[in-house]
C-alpha cells in the first residue's frame, strides 16, 4: 500500500511541470508573432506591452492601445548621411577628419586613399561612426577642412522596435528563470530532458534577440556619415537628350557601340565557329561513307552476285 503514497506526488509534480511548460510555450508563441524582421524600422508598427497576469506573462494589445506613446527625448532615431568636400590635400584632410571624429568618442569603420599623381590630385573615403548627440558639431568642425560640395542626412525611427525588443527580453528572461527553478524540482528523468530543451531553445532565442538589440542601440547611439575627399569637385552631368538632333545623336552613337560590341564577340567567336564547322564536316562525311558502303551491300546486283556464287558452290 506503500507505493501509491509516493506515486501521487511524483504524478502530481509531473503534471504541474507540464502544465507550466505549456503556459510558457503560448507565452513565448506570441512574443514571437510581435517580434519584426531585423533591419526593418516600420514607425507605423503596432506597440506592444506584456502584462503580468497572475503567475504568467501574459501578452495584452489592448494595455498597448492605452499606453502613452513616447516623449521625444526617448525617442530611438538611427541617422545616416554623405558628405562630398573639395580639398586641398585629400590625404592629410582624411587625417584631420580621422582626429576629429575621435576626439568627439567616435570611430572611424572603413577608409580608403588614392594617392595623387600627374593628373590627378589623390582622393579618400571614410565611414565615419559618430556619437549622435555630437553630430551637429562634428559635422560643423569637418566643414572647415574644405568646400562641402553636397551634404545629406537620412533618419528612421526604430523606437516601436526598440521598445518591443526590450518586452520581448525581458518576458523571455522572465520565463527561462522560471524554467530553471522548475528543473532544479524536476525528479523525472524525461521531465528533467523536457525542461533542458526547452531551456536550451529559449536560451538560444534570448542571445539572437540581445545581439539584434546591441546592434540596434549601436547604431542608434553611433550615426553613420561617408565622407569624401577630393581636389575636385563633384559634377554631376545629366547626359539625357533634350532635342531631336540630341536624341538622334545618342541614338546613332548608341547603335554605333553595339555595333562595334556584336564585331568583338564575333571576332572572338569565329575561330571556335570554324573548328566546329570541321568537327560536324568530318562527322557527316564519316555518316555518309558509311550508309553507301551499306547501301553498295543491300542492292540488287550485290544480292544477284551473291546467289550465284552461293548457287556454284552448290553444284561443286
Amino acid at each position: 500500500m506503500s507505493a501509491p503514497i509516493h506515486t501521487a506526488p511524483h504524478r502530481a509534480r509531473r503534471g504541474v511541470a507540464i502544465a507550466s511548460l505549456v503556459a510558457f510555450a503560448a507565452v513565448l508563441a506570441g512574443c514571437s508573432s510581435s517580434s519584426s524582421e531585423p533591419g526593418s524600422y516600420d514607425a507605423d508598427m503596432p506597440r506592444a506591452q506584456y502584462a503580468n497576469s497572475g503567475s504568467d506573462m501574459a501578452y495584452t494589445d489592448a494595455a498597448a492601445a492605452e499606453a502613452p506613446l513616447p516623449s521625444t527625448v526617448d525617442r530611438s532615431v538611427i541617422i545616416t548621411g554623405s558628405m562630398y568636400m573639395t580639398v586641398e590635400d585629400p590625404i592629410v584632410a582624411a587625417d584631420r577628419a580621422a582626429g576629429i571624429v575621435q576626439n568627439a568618442g567616435g570611430r572611424i569603420d572603413a577608409r580608403s586613399e588614392t594617392a595623387p599623381d600627374e593628373h590627378y590630385g589623390g582622393s579618400a573615403w571614410l565611414t565615419l561612426r559618430i556619437p549622435s548627440d555630437h553630430l551637429d558639431a562634428v559635422v560643423d568642425h569637418l566643414r572647415e577642412l574644405g568646400t562641402v560640395d553636397q551634404f545629406s542626412t537620412d533618419s528612421y525611427d526604430v523606437t516601436t522596435e526598440v521598445t518591443d525588443l526590450e518586452a520581448q527580453i525581458s518576458t523571455l528572461r522572465a520565463s527561462t528563470t522560471r524554467i530553471e527553478a522548475l528543473l532544479q524540482e524536476a525528479k523525472d528523468i524525461s521531465d528533467i530532458i523536457t525542461l533542458e530543451n526547452e531551456l536550451d531553445r529559449r536560451q538560444a532565442e534570448l542571445e539572437s534577440l540581445e545581439a539584434r538589440q546591441r546592434g540596434l542601440d549601436d547604431q542608434v547611439s553611433m550615426s553613420t556619415i561617408n565622407l569624401s575627399l577630393t581636389t575636385e569637385p563633384v559634377v554631376i552631368v545629366d547626359d539625357s537628350p533634350e532635342t531631336f538632333w540630341e536624341g538622334l545623336t545618342s541614338g546613332w552613337n548608341a547603335f554605333v557601340g553595339f555595333l562595334s560590341g556584336a564585331l568583338v564577340v564575333l571576332g572572338i567567336l569565329l575561330p571556335w565557329l570554324a573548328l566546329a564547322a570541321l568537327i560536324s564536316l568530318a562527322v557527316v562525311v564519316r555518316i555518309r561513307s558509311r550508309k553507301s558502303r551499306v547501301a553498295s551491300t543491300t542492292s540488287p546486283t550485290a544480292r544477284r552476285r551473291a546467289t550465284s556464287e552461293k548457287t556454284a558452290a552448290t553444284r561443286k
